[in-house]
């Protein structure tokens, strides 16, 4: 313990770190603060976390506007009617983005993130289907939920929270993802929807949205079967209306039922909030939402937590006001040509090939060359740590775990200049790995989680 840190704090006595029991006694809050924040060092610098999608940059006047409502219980809706009412416009503007039929009929909450919004997405899609089947006098005791084997790990809990069969579409040689005719093929009259990701964090590609509901419609033509869809957007949803205006995967589809996101993300607010709409009132089961007082009259409310700050919220709100449409997409495009520029200088090192390339999320994956056999991607994300550098290295699922990959995220903050550094640390490493005489082995527990 650094002695100037107890010198006045410590009432004579020894200054100890609790770890498992509160201290006797109190010390000054600068005091605390200094012990506190001397220990996060350790965490070390979120701006060169590249496996994280998660916001870790914003600008002085959001992080004002958030330490001012940090004290704000939000779901408090009659206690804070205004936090409320910037709730009610991001759903709205969110609506409108992802081109719901009639914005003014949608209906969607905030949430804590986008396992949340997945959590209420799914519940949704369950209760329809249910509801659905009871009124015809069919059984409803076996529901199933169809999606790709690289899904977030948020819906296999959602299947296992709430009793739901997750029919999971292994990957292939050619296919990363959830393809369509795979997803039609999987589904039946248990079948409560089908997950389409719009923007894997395996590879950060998008699903084929509007192709699988083009499956699902000749499935209905066929069989009957309507089988809704919901879009996990929890990256894409924030970047695909902005630069990618031809990609067909929202509220235009009808098949599409709800949308999830996370603002946390390429929303570019700082952790956590997420959100999740719906087309219209009618995709929402009205067992699922409660009313509560809200500016005299009544507001619904379907969120499962119910008590966290209004600050991502307002900050959430302050990014729309801020940015408008064009400075979403001045910021987002910008992304996607440091994200393209860097994968195409690693894939010219030589060791290297590409995965994905950038080109849909500002995300890529690249793994080593099949004639590289001193190191492997474990290595050299090892190695990049050493610099400060958080890569990931992983393999991927079912039919693919032959496939050891590393990934960058290109978020807001990583500049050119910062790509280049990073390119510049990476060749850097090359030769010694090269020396290597085999890899050094996988670590025996991972640290990275997609």
């Amino acid at each position: 313990m650094n002695p100037m840190h107890a010198l006045d704090a410590t009432h004579g006595e020894e200054l100890v770190m609790p770890t498992a029991r509160l201290r006797d006694r109190s010390i000054p809050a600068e005091t605390a603060y200094q012990l506190v924040h001397d220990e996060l060092m350790l965490d070390g610098n979120a701006r060169l976390n590249l496996a994280t999608f998660v916001t870790t940059w914003m600008e002085e006047p959001a992080r004002r506007l958030m330490a001012e409502c940090a004290e704000k219980n939000m779901i408090d809706k009659d206690e804070y009617p205004q936090t409320a009412e910037l709730e009610r416009r991001c759903v709205a503007i969110l609506a409108d983005l992802w081109q719901a039929p009639v914005p003014d009929d949608a209906i969607g909450c905030s949430t804590t993130g986008s396992s949340e919004a997945c959590m209420l997405g799914g519940l949704a899609l369950k209760r329809r289907w249910r509801n659905v089947r009871r009124a015809a006098g069919r059984p409803d005791g076996r529901p199933n939920l169809v999606m790709g084997a690289n899904v977030q790990v948020c819906w296999e809990k959602f299947c296992n929270y709430f009793e739901v069969e997750a029919r999971v579409v292994p990957l292939s040689a050619e296919r990363l993802h959830l393809g369509a005719p795979e997803a039609a093929a999987r589904c039946d009259e248990n079948t409560i929807g089908v997950v389409a990701v719009l923007g894997s964090t395996f590879d950060g590609s998008y699903e084929p949205v509007e192709a699988i509901a083009g499956a699902l419609d000749d499935l209905e033509a066929a069989t009957g079967l309507d089988v809704p869809i919901h879009v996990d957007g929890a990256s894409g949803a924030m970047v695909a209306p902005f630069i990618d205006e031809e990609t067909v995967w929202d509220f235009r589809l009808a098949r599409v039922a709800s949308i999830n996101t996370s603002g946390h993300k390429y929303g570019l607010v700082y952790p956590g909030v997420g959100w999740v709409v719906w087309r219209d009132r009618a995709a929402l089961p009205e067992e699922l939402v409660f009313d509560v007082s809200y500016l005299g009259g009544n507001m619904a409310t379907f969120a499962l937590n119910f008590s966290r700050p209004g600050a991502q919220v307002v900050a959430q709100y302050f990014t729309f006001l801020r940015l408008g449409f064009a400075g979403f997409r001045a910021v987002h495009q910008a992304s996607r040509d440091v994200a393209t520029r860097l994968a195409g200088e690693i894939s010219r090192l030589g060791p290297f090939a590409l995965v994905t390339r950038g080109d849909e999320l500002p995300v890529f994956a690249f793994t080593t060359g099949r004639d590289v056999s001193a190191f492997d991607v474990y290595d050299v994300s090892r190695r990049l740590r050493e610099r400060g550098w958080l890569v990931p290295a992983y393999g991927f699922p079912a039919e693919r775990e032959d496939l050891h990959v590393l990934r960058v995220v290109v978020r807001n903050g990583f500049s050119e200049d910062l790509a280049s550094l990073f390119l510049e640390d990476l060749s850097r490493l090359l030769p010694e790995l090269a020396r290597q005489r085999e890899p050094l082995g996988r670590p025996e527990a991972p640290a990275f989680h997609h």
